[in-house]
């Protein structure tokens, strides 16, 4: 198996940081082959603009779909973007680490999402959803939030989680042709002790060493 772990929170000490970590160390001992991305520590540039490309279309006016497709066809996209892409489409699962910030992921990886998801070569107009150029791939979200999960329900204060999380799921993920596993949350790490932070570690090991066996699940239309 092979596995791309994305972390995205600015303090590696976080708990954000040990889930990714752990993640890390267990796929490592299975033997499965890890290429991971630290979006901070790599200082990844979230800006998406010609910086993206080596090539050019139309040096005039800026259209990024049109600038991707060329650079799709010609080699064109720029060194830090070509890795993250080989990432991307050399592995079976990807897992994305990283907290809910207002109801979605922080800025950083929403600006590798622009930069990396490139048309032309992750997804085009004939190539998405179930016939995505990444299909037979798997992803999976693991995020911490800052309530309790009694708050994350459909009558709940903060509202249904899976809700929330769909427009990354279907309207990101599933639109490229991944298929999805259950996400993994963990509610208020803030809030618990420090014996409650190591369990929830070991719960997400033993999870991870049986992921393969994993059915996806079905996210639903908007």
């Amino acid at each position: 198996m092979k596995v791309f772990i994305l972390l995205a929170h600015p303090e590696n000490k976080s708990f954000n940081g040990a889930l990714f970590d752990t993640s890390i160390r267990k796929f490592n001992q299975i033997g499965a082959t890890v290429y991971q991305t630290d979006l901070y520590r790599s200082n990844f540039n979230p800006l998406s603009d010609r910086n993206n490309f080596s090539t050019c279309l139309n040096p005039d006016y800026l259209k990024l779909q049109l600038e991707e497709m060329h650079a799709s066809c010609h080699n064109g996209f720029m060194e830090d973007i070509e890795k993250e892409m080989f990432k991307i489409e050399n592995c079976d699962l990807m897992i994305w680490q990283f907290p809910l910030w207002w109801f979605s992921v922080p800025s950083i990886l929403k600006g590798w999402i622009d930069r990396v998801f490139a048309m032309g070569r992750i997804y085009d107009h004939e190539h998405v959803f179930q016939s995505g150029k990444l299909r037979g791939k798997k992803a999976m979200l693991s995020l911490t939030v800052g309530g309790n999960e009694e708050m994350y329900f459909k009558n709940g204060f903060l509202g249904d989680m899976d809700a929330i999380l769909r427009p990354i799921h279907r309207g990101i993920l599933e639109f490229v042709g991944f298929d999805i596993l259950k996400p993994h949350i963990t509610y208020a790490p803030v809030r618990m002790k420090h014996s409650e932070r190591k369990d929830v570690l070991t719960q997400y090991t033993e999870r991870l060493a049986n992921i393969e066996c994993e059915s996806v699940i079905d996210v639903g239309c908007f």
